[in-house]
């Protein structure tokens, strides 16, 4: 069986933001086994998972993704949309766009420390589509 649902993220600030409670909230409930893929349906937006119990994580990520992708920078001839727009590309590209998690006894079959982030990479990216599929 496959169910599928697309689901608005509220306005993010720009950051890291952990949504795993908010992704099981909108999905039914989970199999006994299979498997959720998530796809974030813009090009300057990711999702990723990663420690979800300090939150100096996030600010870490920040810092070094701007430091190894500098907003602008003289070298970006896509400019048009503002100094954070082809550097949020970039990240997207880097950070990725989806992500497929294991579902076992009715849960995400995640690490202990593991969480969903949803990435923001625009200084006002607005409400943000996702795609929840599971696979059982």
């Amino acid at each position: 069986m496959i169910v599928q649902k697309e689901i608005t993220l509220p306005a993010f600030r720009r950051g890291y933001h952990l949504v795993t409670r908010l992704v099981l909230e909108q999905l039914p409930e989970l199999p006994e086994f299979g498997l959720l893929h998530i796809l974030v349906k813009h090009t300057s937006a990711g999702i990723t998972l990663n420690e979800n119990a300090d939150p100096t994580v996030r600010t870490d990520f920040e810092t070094f993704l701007n430091k190894l992708i500098p907003e602008g920078d003289p070298v970006y001839v896509h400019t048009d949309e503002g100094d954070d727009d082809m550097p949020a590309h970039l990240k997207s590209a880097i950070i990725g766009a989806e992500v497929t998690i294991p579902i076992t006894n009715h849960r995400l079959n995640l690490g202990t420390w593991q969480g969903i982030y949803f990435c923001e990479f625009r200084n006002y990216g607005g409400p943000r589509r996702i795609v929840l599929t599971v696979f059982s």
